[in-house]
């Protein structure tokens, strides 16, 4: 996720490196995570994986139709689909709740050092999605 975070933040990109192999080892952990039902919870990793990616997929497609702009990089949906391979279901609004607001946080702290922000203005959201995810998915092991 640090290496997302980094490239991301500085190339508005998400390498596929990154966002296929979070995919794949949030998969191959699910099992190894769960002591009840190690299959279930591939299974499970994999139907969040597909659901969470589609679900920002429809997300990106309406807003670029909406504004006939891109908004969501393509990046941003693979990441979504490693929140879905590491997350429970329950902390997977929080994950994006805390990435949505450090992103808020920092364009706001960039207006008020005089950077000019207007709505055209890019932020490499996946510099976000990527700490979010790593902290939630800490907490949520804490917390369990």
């Amino acid at each position: 996720m640090l290496a997302g975070a980094d490239v991301d933040a500085r190339k508005f990109l998400l390498p596929d490196l990154v966002t296929f192999g979070a995919v794949a080892c949030g998969i191959v952990a699910a099992p190894l995570l769960d002591d009840v039902d190690p299959w279930a919870a591939a299974g499970e990793a994999v139907v969040r994986a597909v659901c969470i990616a589609a679900v920002l997929a429809l997300f990106r497609s309406f807003y670029a139709w909406l504004r006939q702009s891109e908004g969501l990089g393509l990046g941003d949906v693979k990441l979504a689909a490693a929140i879905g391979a590491w997350l429970p279901i329950d902390a997977i609004p929080l994950c994006f709740g805390l990435a949505t607001s450090s992103a808020l946080l920092a364009v706001m702290v960039a207006r008020l050092r005089g950077r000019s922000v207007m709505r055209t203005t890019r932020i490499p959201f996946g510099a976000f999605l990527c700490p979010a995810l790593w902290i939630v998915f800490f907490a949520d092991r804490v917390m369990r």
